[in-house]
């Protein structure tokens, strides 16, 4: 009967007796699974970092009035042309309106949903930014600030000025950072914008908003939904986007199609707006997995050696042992143990030793001008990270060993006698 105190005993008495060997493979066993969780932690945090900082500023789903040429072109009303391959050039896009129609009963119908987080409303408008003599181009959109912020984060990227600043004036506008750099703008001034009619507006910056993308920075800026219809001398159910969040993000591409048909409007959802942004985070999550499961593949081949070199060590006690009544099996349990002593404490120094290196790293100081909401390195403290760590320590400690406890299993005593 196989007696297990036994064996752990043995199996302890190999460990302390060599020591060195044993706090070598249980340091590279440390190490490797506290690189694996620094990295992971690390990477991943960035990875959500830039997630958030784009997609807190795209909805789930767009739904706009799209300008596009007709389905069906007037050439197909006549049957005499049914039969005929029909050439035509310089085909021109409806001339329907860029709002959407029915944009308030839609919203209405959009709040009563039960999918549907929020929305809000939207009015785009191409403007030109004018201070003296300088004339930029950018964008201008209308929104209900309340609901925007809700929705969209907004308020955590305005670095001067409140969204209540804005909601509060009338003829109000949060300025995008790139603009007021360019024109030496602050909170308090006033600027002129003008809209490609050439009607010309004073605006108050009561904002600065900062959304760490210079593109978007250098162009776009925001106001109350009132303030922009009057610009364009719009009634108050002009509207020509409605942005939509929901509460489950992955029913994003399927509700669309749905809004699409019963609005009779164009709809995109997240996963077509991010699409290119999506596969880069796909890379970046695959290169971080690979580097840190081949650190903790190195960390088995080295305890793969100093397995194999403790076996040599012992060949005299593993053929007394064996002399004395012990099976191979017995032998082979008894280095899978001495593995396995080596994986947990190993494992839990590296869980330990990873999680203040994540802790450093997330204290250190971060300071960007083009990410003013981000004040130091962002780490994420996933607990399945922890726990992939710490079973992968055991696996990679326990085939590493395997296959040298499986050469002491199968030693011929008598043979290693004989030549000693």
């Amino acid at each position: 009967m196989r007696s297990w105190k036994v064996i752990l005993e043995i199996a302890k008495t190999h460990l302390f007796t060599k020591l060195k060997s044993t706090v070598t493979a249980s340091i590279g066993v440390t190490f490797g699974i506290a690189a694996y969780i620094t990295l992971v932690s690390f990477m991943t945090g960035l990875n959500s970092m830039l997630d958030d900082l784009i997609l807190n500023q795209v909805p789930h789903i767009h739904l706009f009035n799209e300008i596009k040429p007709s389905e069906k072109q007037p050439i197909a009303l006549y049957k005499e042309f049914e039969d005929a391959i029909p050439i035509i050039h310089s085909i021109k896009p409806r001339q329907n309106q860029r709002k959407i129609h029915n944009a308030l009963p839609i919203l209405n119908d959009l709040e009563k949903n039960e999918k549907v987080l929020g929305a809000s409303p939207q009015l785009q408008a191409q403007i030109f930014y004018l201070s003296g003599t300088i004339e930029l181009g950018g964008n201008l959109t209308g929104v209900d600030i309340m609901k925007e912020s809700k929705l969209s984060n907004i308020q955590d990227y305005i670095t001067q000025g409140s969204i209540m600043d804005l909601k509060n004036t009338e003829n109000g506008i949060l300025l995008g950072s790139g603009i007021a750099k360019k024109m030496s703008l602050s909170v308090g001034r006033k600027i002129m914008v003008s809209t490609a009619r050439g009607d010309r507006f004073h605006l108050k910056v009561v904002g600065i908003y900062q959304s760490g993308i210079a593109e978007i920075d250098d162009i776009q800026s925001f106001a109350n939904l009132k303030t922009v219809q009057r610009i364009l001398g719009e009634a108050e159910n002009y509207i020509t986007d409605i942005n939509i969040k929901l509460n489950d993000i992955t029913q994003a591409p399927a509700l669309a199609r749905v809004l699409e048909r019963k609005y009779n409007v164009s709809a995109i959802d997240i996963n077509e707006i991010n699409a290119q942004f999506e596969t880069g985070t796909n890379v970046r999550n695959l290169i971080t997995y690979a580097v840190s499961i081949t650190l903790l593949i190195v960390a088995g081949f080295g305890i793969y050696n100093i397995q194999n070199m403790l076996i040599y060590e012992k060949m005299n006690d593993i053929a007394i042992l064996k002399a004395i009544g012990f099976s191979g099996a017995d032998v082979q349990l008894i280095f899978l143990s001495q593995s396995a002593f080596i994986g947990i404490s190993g494992g839990i120094l590296g869980l330990i030793l990873g999680f203040g290196l994540s802790n450093f790293i997330d204290n250190v100081s971060f300071e960007t001008e083009a990410l003013p909401t981000i004040t130091t390195y962002p780490v994420n403290y996933n607990p399945a990270s922890y726990i992939i760590g710490f079973f992968f320590a055991l696996l990679c400690t326990f085939i590493a060993a395997y296959f040298p406890s499986k050469r002491a299993k199968n030693i011929d005593p008598v043979q290693i006698i004989r030549g000693n």
